[in-house]
């Protein structure tokens, strides 16, 4: 009659705590980075001790809780990593390529467009070129475009100082998670196995994990008890309690570069959102390049345009534009409607506005380089939103497919928790059928 007390208490026991954990599971089904619980029950070895005037073979144990189970898939895990890590470097680019070809700016008030009404000023004052109104528009297109080229290289500054302060604040994540790691490794040598607080830190491995590799594509592996060991291009960051923190360093001209808090460099990121902001700070370096090229060429081109021409009072062009080594530095210095070089050499009054269009503008003129820049600029962007489409994709299904094996499903919960409280009951009325019986027994006696 033991054994039924043993038994019915036994199963309570067991099913009391699966209980609990359906009840975990739903009190945590829409907290991030949860992994459904459950437990594993084997049959009690107590049934190998019995009494002597037992048979052995009629004697049953039981059942006892041998552990908790967390659901999960290594493969299923990578995957959401992998997939998330390109996510994030397209995302962080597909940004700042938007803000770049914001800055850049081809629209009415953008370089491209004032250049060209700047041209149609200058045709339109060849046909009259004493017209003093004429004069003073050009003059101020011209200024324009001046105005044109300092803004646009301060926007594109603002975006080489938005993508460094992202930067640093993605490393400063990575540089936490590498320290939530190497806690939680110290933790998990400490933790039994199989046990709840054991699951607990293997969902916060896993959430390190995923921020981790959100901002920086390393390289994982597992140790003993499960813990992460952390590498990126040959370099130990995390190992058993130990975390090695990486330093960002902005240079002069915008791009980023990776180093360990000791100094060793490290190749630049090819994925995660700094993958994308190294990126992304190249781009904008070379954007500000070309703009600062341009800038130099269209000062080059109109000065020498206007030195061939001869003003009103028979004096040589003097020059229109001072450039002081950037696209930040161009200047209009010319605003005298008569310092306006229109004349030609022989004396014609529109002389050399009618030369505009073969000096300055057609093949290797600013105006197509300009265009040339725009241009890229937009397929680079064309390009980038297609990868980050696609990498969005990927994304969401490889997290469907983990959702599906360590998710938790409300109505599958609920009917598991009503399977549970039936086996409950049963183990219950056991225990009940039991006292009932020896109840009996000893009123017979």
């Amino acid at each position: 009659m033991s054994d039924l007390f043993i038994i019915g208490a036994s199963g309570t026991k067991a099913y009391r705590q699966a209980m609990a954990a359906i009840a975990e599971n739903i009190a945590n089904a829409s907290t991030e980075g949860y992994s459904r619980r459950s437990l594993t029950t084997v049959e009690s070895g107590s049934s190998t001790a019995t009494m002597a005037t037992y048979i052995a073979r009629a004697n049953f144990g039981g059942t006892e809780v041998s552990g908790v189970a967390r659901a999960a898939d290594p493969y299923l895990d990578a995957a959401v990593r992998q997939t998330g890590t390109a996510l994030t470097s397209s995302t962080a680019r597909l940004r700042w390529m938007t803000d770049i070809e914001g800055a850049l700016n081809d629209t009415d008030t953008g370089i491209g467009k004032l250049m060209t009404g700047m041209f149609q000023n200058i045709d339109k004052l060849a046909a009259s070129p004493s017209d003093r109104s004429l004069r003073v528009t050009t003059l101020d297109s011209i200024s324009r475009v001046a105005e044109a080229f300092q803004r646009t290289d301060a926007d594109l500054t603002q975006i080489s100082t938005g993508i460094a302060t992202e930067a640093e604040a993605s490393v400063t994540t990575i540089n936490r998670s590498l320290a939530q790691l190497s806690e939680i490794n110290n933790s998990l040598l400490r933790s039994q196995p199989g046990t709840s607080a054991y699951a607990q830190l293997l969902d916060s491995r896993d959430a390190a994990l995923n921020t981790l590799s959100s901002n920086l594509n390393v390289d994982i592996s597992f140790g003993a008890r499960d813990q992460a060991q952390i590498s990126y291009n040959g370099q130990t960051l995390v190992q058993g309690n130990a975390a090695t923190p990486v330093a960002l360093t902005v240079n002069a001209d915008g791009t980023l570069a990776l180093a360990t808090s000791g100094g060793a460099a490290l190749t630049a990121p090819a994925s995660g959102t700094l993958g994308g902001l190294f990126s992304a700070a190249s781009i904008t370096m070379e954007r500000r390049a070309s703009l600062d090229t341009l800038a130099q060429q269209f000062v080059t081109d109109m000065n020498a345009w206007h030195a061939q021409g001869v003003t009103d009072a028979g004096a040589a062009g003097a020059a229109l534009l001072s450039y002081g080594g950037g696209a930040a530095s161009v200047t209009a210095l010319i605003t005298d409607p008569a310092a306006l070089a229109t004349k030609s050499s022989d004396g014609t009054l529109n002389g050399n506005l009618l030369t505009v269009s073969a000096t300055l503008r057609g093949n290797g003129s600013v105006e197509q380089g300009w265009t040339a820049l725009i241009a890229t600029q937009a397929n680079l962007l064309s390009s980038v939103k297609a990868e980050q489409t696609t990498a969005q994709g990927r994304s969401d299904q490889a997290i469907a497919a983990r959702e599906a094996v360590s998710g938790v499903d409300l109505d599958m919960e609920a009917a598991e928790l009503l399977r549970l409280q039936q086996a409950y009951s049963g183990s219950a009325k056991i225990l009940q059928i039991a006292k009932e019986t020896v109840d009996a027994i000893l009123r017979i006696i």
